[in-house]
């Protein structure tokens, strides 16, 4: 099958819906908003779940805010930390499973040499900030380049990420952060751990029945993997700089593309189940 690239969303097929089961999505800029998480997007998976629709968000946003996320939002799982841990709580027996990538001993020797690149990083690039949630993270560093310090120049987000990497690190840049790591992990690999441990799935045996939507450069692993995969309109603002592109595009930007793919998907399941023509 030939992928195709940045087609507008109406024009997915209605049978790629049908038998949709997994909707997977990135959080900053493609589920909120300004920073801020509509209701409207709480309400969309929640009417997802509603519809069988399995929901589940894969972030780069920290292991505090996860075991918020899985606890509270109506979602199955959170992969976390750009892929460095998933966490699922699991309602019968009221308890919160939680995996990482890397083990504990080697997370702590890795946060002393991150510690150190920060001190690097913030001394030679004026105007970065270590972002606000980085005491709630487990194994990465996030560099602030827009959430709650002045925008920073394309050229200057570039240098950070270049800084992470000359120093063997892994580095990958969202919409509002930096995000640095030691570990060969990323979004993809951590999804598919989560699928195979958690549902005894292999991911790319059920690849046609997800859709992905993300909105940034960190997201291009999820883009490249599956083949239906949705960016909401401000993934237009980094389409220089995607390794792949998501095959589908959504006319409303950020929370409200998100709502918008949402809208579409349980539109056509509800004509689709009422046996009315598409």
């Amino acid at each position: 099958m030939t992928k195709p690239v940045l087609q507008p969303l109406a024009t997915m097929p209605v049978d790629v819906v049908r038998r949709l089961k997994w909707l997977l999505c990135d959080i900053d800029d493609t589920v909120t908003t300004d920073g801020r998480l509509p209701a409207a997007s709480l309400l969309a998976m929640e009417r997802l779940q509603a519809a069988g629709i399995t929901v589940i968000p894969i972030t780069g946003r920290p292991a505090g805010w996860c075991d918020h996320i899985a606890r509270m939002w109506p979602v199955d799982a959170v992969v976390g930390e750009n892929g460095a841990l998933y966490f699922r709580y699991d309602e019968a027996s009221k308890t919160m499973i939680r995996r990482f990538c890397i083990p504990d001993a080697q997370r702590a020797d890795d946060r002393s040499r991150l510690d150190e690149l920060r001190e690097r990083i913030l001394a030679e690039i004026p105007g970065t900030g270590v972002a606000s949630d980085q005491p709630y993270r487990e194994a990465d560093l996030a560099i602030d380049f827009c959430e709650d310090v002045p925008a920073l120049p394309r050229e200057q987000i570039a240098k950070i990420a270049a800084m992470f990497e000359a120093a063997g690190a892994h580095a990958k840049i969202s919409s509002i952060h930096v995000n640095g790591w030691y570990g060969d992990y990323d979004k993809l690999s951590m999804t598919r751990r989560l699928f195979a441990d958690e549902y005894g799935l292999d991911l790319a045996d059920i690849a046609e029945n997800v859709v992905f939507a993300g909105d940034s450069p960190n997201d291009a692993p999820m883009f490249g993997f599956f083949p239906y995969a949705v960016g909401v309109a401000n993934v237009l603002d980094f389409r220089a700089d995607l390794a792949h592109a998501p095959a589908f595009v959504t006319n409303g930007r950020s929370g409200d593309g998100f709502q918008e793919l949402a809208g579409h998907v349980l539109h056509v399941l509800s004509l689709s189940r009422s046996g009315q023509n598409l």
